[in-house]
């Protein structure tokens, strides 16, 4: 049995933070999440939730609150944040490693219309609204957001 010992510049595994940020459509009691496509980073052109880098004595909920206000001008209320879980990604192609937090926040259908791109760099086209079984069709997912739909429940986005 061999294994793959990647040459990295990472020196450390990393802790990244993404947020399943959704709301209840009230036509059709659907369940929507916020996704956008990947750019000018590792997984460029992939499906992803918002979100980005734990930051030193940052803990999980303050992590997505600033994460999610940079990336798409919405204010999360911090109780409202929860954590479901974390999945260990390790990206042998892009020579990574992160442990990915996955938070989640519910929020009324009316604050939608905040939502724009605040970092377009970072960002192909605009910010969607999806469901569970459109996002499960996006090709390609960002590799931990593609790891938790395959091993999560996801009941809760129904």
């Amino acid at each position: 049995m061999s294994t793959i010992t990647p040459v990295s510049t990472q020196k450390d595994v990393l802790v990244g933070v993404g947020c399943f940020v959704t709301h209840t459509d009230s036509k059709t009691g659907k369940t929507h999440i916020l996704v956008g496509q990947r750019a000018g980073s590792h997984g460029a052109g992939t499906w992803q939730l918002p979100g980005g880098h734990l930051e030193m004595f940052e803990d999980f909920e303050t992590c997505a609150k600033r994460e999610i206000e940079e990336e798409t001008n919405l204010i999360l209320p911090l109780k409202d944040i929860k954590m479901l879980t974390a999945t260990n990604n390790i990206m042998h192609v892009e020579k990574k490693h992160y442990v990915t937090i996955f938070m989640w926040c519910h929020i009324p259908e009316a604050a939608i219309a905040d939502v724009k791109v605040m970092e377009p760099h970072k960002l192909q086209g605009e910010w969607q609204w999806l469901t569970i079984d459109e996002l499960k069709k996006k090709d390609p997912l960002f590799s931990p957001l593609q790891k938790f739909v395959n091993e999560q429940d996801l009941t809760f986005l129904n």
